[in-house]
């Protein structure tokens, strides 16, 4: 946004500098004008004098005349070939700025959508997280319940002494393969001495 601002900034600068030498060059062509005007003023003045002393004076001021519209039509036509160009250039500078501010525009619109979307997956990956810890927690109790169970199991047989204290995962699974491992062998003895 920052960079619109400032590429419009520079295109209304160059804008006003494009608007100050038209006016410039408007006012060299009344200048002209007015110049024409002037010849056209003395022709009529000469009009009225003989006709000898008329060829001499208007040859005479045709040619002082001539020189300086020579030279102010040499000065203005610079001037003018000057701010045409000056024209060229700042209307190029300005078709610069207006594509660089649809550039930085369609940028803007990018960022925005990429950041929007990158919203959206945040949103739906917090959304996983907190199906994930409410299915975490739904295992955790499952887990500490059937957990509890075993404990129960394991020390409610008889001849084993209760647990003291908070019991490990190994040690009830060392207290399971115990009780596990007397069955086992009471079953083989069985066997052996042929009971079902």
């Amino acid at each position: 946004t920052g960079a619109i601002s400032s590429l419009q900034r520079q295109m209304e600068i160059q804008e006003s500098e494009l608007r100050r030498i038209r006016s410039e060059k408007d006012l060299l062509q009344r200048q002209l004008r007015d110049r024409e005007a002037q010849i056209q003023a003395m022709c009529a003045k000469f009009c009225t004098l003989t006709e000898e002393q008329r060829q001499e004076q208007i040859t005479v001021m045709m040619e002082e005349e001539n020189l300086n519209l020579q030279q102010v039509v040499t000065e203005q036509e610079a001037q003018l070939a000057e701010q045409n160009k000056l024209i060229s250039e700042l209307q190029e500078t300005i078709s610069q700025l207006k594509a660089e501010i649809v550039s930085t525009r369609l940028q803007l619109l990018e960022h925005k959508q990429a950041h929007k979307e990158t919203q959206s997956q945040a949103e739906a990956l917090q959304h996983n997280e907190l199906q994930t810890r409410v299915a975490l927690d739904h295992i955790s109790s499952k887990f500490e319940r059937f957990r509890n169970k075993i404990i129960q199991a394991a020390f409610s047989v008889e001849g084993i002494r209760d647990p003291v204290g908070e019991l490990t995962d190994d040690e009830v699974l060392e207290a399971m393969q115990k009780i596990i491992n007397e069955r086992t062998e009471f079953r083989r003895k069985l066997k052996s001495k042929g009971s079902k």
